[in-house]
């Protein structure tokens, strides 16, 4: 972990040198837009979020969610600007319900859609495909290609995080006592649960918050299936030859029973997405509120599922809330479930970049990248980029600076902001969650080790972006 934070820091501290040597270029940013504004509060707030990524950087160290610091960073952030801003006080107003509105919109759509894996997790959905999995009794090859396969068509429904873990437990399953097959077949479903999500708007953080912000329309962001495709599999076709072809010992399921409700959750999941573009594409209503009707959907739906609990404990003598109970279920308990901190720590960062933005030092770094680069050279360092840092700020960055950009630059944004992170087992939430779940047998060397590999799909997924565009 310490060559990790040492790689993550390196560069953090890089782009903190570039933002404070520009601080002259700033100051005449500020007064030209915001108003009179001390010069230490732009270079003080930018210590703060450093500060505070530090911290979430080191969080597997000290144990300190990462939610926490960036929070509390958003609120100094703002405090500064408030108390050394002499502007009209509406439009520091207005700023901040801007930031605040893009978080809740985005904060309610992921609220949905992870209340709908938690109930599909728990109508053993996800167990029922396991065990089908892993009872087919696959050669290593096999099981390597089908993890792959399925985490790239999975994630740009579920998310990439939750397919992960979900293929990473059949590997776990079947090949526990082969740590070099795990290692690799842990960087394929990564690398694939990635490019899988990457073509979505559903599939990954960056896409939605691209989709919601109206740069690129839902039906658009399948040009990118091609090249999500062929990241996933030009590092896949080579990673097979160092995957053997004997067939495992069959692992044992778990023998979880698919519980009553478990497809029509799964039904009404896609009704939501399909809600949510409705809404979007026809009514012109932010995809959020057809998200929030298909929560609807679920609580309905939860409502006649319980009724069915009183009349099935009495005729099987199972008190009703045990967990012998196919029947019951609250919605309300798989919100709860929700990866709250996930949730704020996305409110610190939409936060914390927006006053970081209002301060005029996003389009100090526009200039300097967007402005002296070609567009396709600086969105090919953004994914670079998002590997070491996390794909989250650096988009939102972008997408708060919203350059002069083409339709296919756009995409191409998108595309290396989704999958740039598979070439480091820290660069995405699937890479980060593996490497515990597997712990010992993937790691960030043994990813390292492939990331030649996984750059050549990376290179090779741009390469066609820009070749079926053109």
């Amino acid at each position: 972990m310490l060559n990790i934070s040492f790689i993550k820091n390196s560069v953090l501290t890089y782009i903190i040198s570039a933002l404070c040597a520009g601080g002259v270029l700033a100051a005449e940013n500020v007064h030209q837009s915001v108003g009179q504004i001390a010069d230490w509060v732009g270079i003080a707030v930018v210590l703060v979020f450093a500060l505070a990524y530090v911290l979430v950087i080191l969080e597997e160290k000290i144990h300190l969610r990462k939610s926490k610091p960036v929070m509390l960073a958003a609120a100094i952030i703002w405090a500064l600007i408030g108390f050394a801003y002499s502007g009209d006080p509406g439009h520091l107003e207005d700023a901040i319900r801007h930031n605040f509105l893009e978080y809740g919109e985005l904060f309610f759509f992921l609220l949905v859609a992870m209340t709908y894996v938690n109930t599909l997790l728990d109508r053993g959905v996800f167990d029922a495909l396991r065990d089908w999995l892993i009872s087919r009794g696959y050669t290593y090859r096999a099981l390597f290609w089908w993890t792959g396969i399925l985490a790239f068509f999975i994630s740009p429904i579920a998310d990439n995080l939750t397919t992960a873990l979900i293929m990473c437990a059949v590997v776990l399953t079947v090949a526990e006592d082969n740590p070099k097959f795990v290692s690799v077949a842990c960087i394929n479903i990564v690398v694939a649960a990635n490019a899988g999500g990457a073509f979505s708007p559903f599939g990954d953080i960056t896409t939605l918050m691209v989709w919601q912000k109206g740069v690129l329309e839902f039906q658009q962001f399948f040009q990118l299936f091609v090249p999500s495709l062929v990241n996933f599999l030009v590092p896949a076709v080579i990673m097979q030859f160092f995957v053997p072809k004997e067939r495992p010992a069959l692992g044992s399921s778990n023998g979880h029973a698919l519980k009553r409700g478990g497809l029509t959750t799964l039904f009404l999941f896609l009704m939501t997405i399909v809600t949510a573009v409705c809404f979007h594409n026809f009514l012109h209503i932010p995809p959020v509120f057809g998200m929030m009707a298909g929560l609807a959907y679920l609580k309905i739906y939860g409502f006649f599922l319980r009724r069915y609990v009183s009349s099935w404990s009495q005729a099987t003598e199972v008190p009703p809330g045990s967990k012998d109970d196919p029947y019951d279920f609250d919605v309300f308990a798989k919100i709860a479930q929700a990866e709250w901190d996930t949730l704020f720590f996305f409110y610190g960062v939409i936060m914390s970049v927006g006053g970081i933005s209002f301060l005029g030092y996003l389009d100090i770094v526009s200039q300097d990248v967007y402005g002296t680069l070609s567009p396709t050279t600086a969105n090919t360092l953004v994914g670079v980029l998002s590997a070491v840092i996390d794909n989250i700020p650096v988009m939102f960055a972008v997408l708060t600076m919203y350059p002069e950009m083409s339709e296919t630059q756009w995409l191409l944004v998108t595309l290396t902001a989704g999958v740039g992170g598979s070439l480091l087992s820290i660069g995405s939430a699937a890479g980060v969650a593996l490497m515990g779940q597997a712990r010992g047998k993937y790691t960030f060397f043994s990813h390292l080790k492939w990331t030649p590999v996984i750059s050549l799909g990376y290179a090779a997924s741009i390469l066609v972006h820009l070749l079926i565009s053109t």
